[in-house]
């Protein structure tokens, strides 16, 4: 595979991740309003693109290679916690401002807001719509002759939308090399399993059938997401990486239960999931 990270890099990374998930939760909590669970699922994922894949500017207009940066579009929008907590902890905004979540007049609304947060390329949270922006985007890219990649998180769930195919059908015929879709693949949606309410059967065949290049990968492991990510960007075709994760991942209670994915945690709750992540 690609470049390896080191046993402190990961170790880091692993350390990073359990900071960005009490962050999640707190704000969560103090909202008493928001989707722990996929936020959960997802932050690893962003946590390796965040901090060692993408090219990106924290001061975003102040800095000259701003418009050499990568672009990141968060399909699953109402994961917004997750991308919140990790642009913070590159900079983009003080991590205090992280607990005015949800709330009135906020910056951070329950989902992401391009109006309202520099940083954020597009709002998204109408779901199966990400690819599709992803796919302008990239064939934008293409056309000025940029080596910019664009990168597109979706839930599984959301790829059950008809809108996901006709995106990944245009992409390939496009030759969009640039493209980058990841899948968090946690299993299950606000309703339950994903493979009762419809079946997505094998997903990487799927993309590969539109002509995708493909990949699996365990959605927790630093090294394996990172050197994926890398893989991925080389590639000449689109490429999409069907990452196998945990929804709630880190929290005993909220781990592979539905329940969790858009519901706040009492008092109680939030104290043993700090706990569990310290």
């Amino acid at each position: 595979m690609g470049n390896r990270l080191s046993k402190d890099e990961i170790d880091k990374i692993e350390q990073t991740s359990k900071h960005l998930r009490q962050n999640i939760l707190k704000m969560i909590h103090k909202a008493q309003s928001g989707h722990p669970g996929g936020s959960l699922s997802c932050i690893d994922i962003l946590n390796v693109l965040f901090t060692k894949s993408m090219k990106h500017y924290p001061l975003c207009e102040k800095s000259c290679d701003y418009e050499k940066r990568d672009r990141f579009i968060l399909s699953k929008g109402h994961a917004s916690a997750a991308l919140y907590a990790i642009m913070a902890y590159c900079g983009y905004f003080d991590e205090s401002e992280l607990m005015t979540f949800r709330q009135t007049g906020s910056r951070l609304q329950g989902h992401p807001c391009s109006n309202e947060l520099k940083g954020i390329e597009v709002s998204t949270g109408s779901l199966g719509q990400g690819l599709s922006i992803g796919c302008g985007m990239a064939l934008g890219l293409k056309l000025d002759k940029s080596c910019s990649k664009v990168f597109v998180l979706m839930g599984d769930g959301e790829i059950q939308e008809g809108s996901v195919w006709e995106a990944a059908m245009n992409a390939s015929n496009k030759k969009l090399t640039n493209l980058i879709a990841i899948i968090d693949r946690n299993k299950l949606q606000i309703d339950g399993s994903t493979e009762d309410i419809k079946s997505l059967g094998n997903v990487c065949d799927k993309f590969k059938a539109f002509g995708w290049e493909t990949f699996e990968i365990d959605g927790h492991n630093i090294n394996e997401i990172y050197t994926t990510i890398e893989l991925a960007k080389k590639s000449d075709k689109p490429a999409a990486i069907i990452a196998n994760t945990i929804k709630g991942k880190g929290v005993s209670f909220m781990e592979n239960n539905a329940g969790w994915h858009g519901k706040a945690p009492n008092d109680e709750q939030l104290e043993q999931a700090l706990a569990e992540l310290a």
